[in-house]
Parts: structure tokens; C-alpha cells; sequence
């Protein structure tokens, strides 16, 4: 399984960010996988933002306090990240990862967005 993010580098306060994931050695509707978005800020440790299910269910960090929206859209084997209000603490390398069969995990390169005040 292969993934690669893509979005802007860099948004400004208060706006939206827009995440793709382009996933390619499985379907993202395969019962056998698990899609989530993490981030880490710099100097800090990994954050998970959320999960999509095979089944289309999707699972919120508690502290994303509704911002964050994930997505998927079949056809394109993507899945995506909205998140809202962004705030300068939101600069992160933001990554895709999949959980697969016996716990198999296959991460993205990550990419790096930037929040300007």
C-alpha cells in the first residue's frame, strides 16, 4: 500500500485546510484497511486527528473540538482532510497512514503545512 499527501504548504490563520491522500495498492473501501491522519508539530510527538473505516465510519480526535472533517471519495481512492479556524499551533507535517492485516502499518511521506498569523 502506498500513500502520498498533498495540499498547500502554507495557510493563513483563521482559514481551512484541505488534505489529500492518494492511496494506491488497495482499496480504500477494503475491509482490510484503516485510514488515519496524524500530524506533529515541530520538537513535539505524533498526534492522531482521526480515523475512516472501510465501512465509511469516522473517528475524531476529541481535541480537534470539531474542526477537522475526513472524507473519502471512492472512485478517486483518496481520502481527505478539511479542518477549519486554523491557528499557528495547527503547523504541522501532517501524514496519511493505513493500518492493515495484523496490524501492518504504511505511512505517507507527510507534508508540511504552515500556518501564518
Amino acid at each position: 500500500v502506498q500513500l502520498q499527501e498533498s495540499g498547500p504548504g502554507l495557510v493563513k490563520a483563521s482559514q481551512a485546510l484541505s488534505l489529500t491522500c492518494t492511496v494506491s495498492g488497495s482499496s480504500i473501501t477494503s475491509a482490510s484497511y484503516a485510514w488515519n491522519w496524524v500530524r506533529q508539530p515541530p520538537g513535539k510527538g505524533l498526534e492522531w486527528l482521526g480515523q475512516l473505516t472501510s465501512r465509511g465510519i469516522v473517528y475524531y480526535s476529541p481535541s480537534l473540538k470539531s474542526r477537522a472533517t475526513i472524507s473519502r471519495d471512492s472512485a478517486k481512492n483518496k481520502v481527505y482532510l478539511l479542518m477549519n479556524n486554523l491557528k499557528p499551533e495547527d503547523s504541522a507535517v501532517y501524514t496519511c497512514n493505513a493500518v492493515g492485516p495484523r496490524e501492518s502499518n504504511f505511512w505517507g511521506q507527510g507534508t508540511q503545512v504552515t500556518v501564518s498569523s
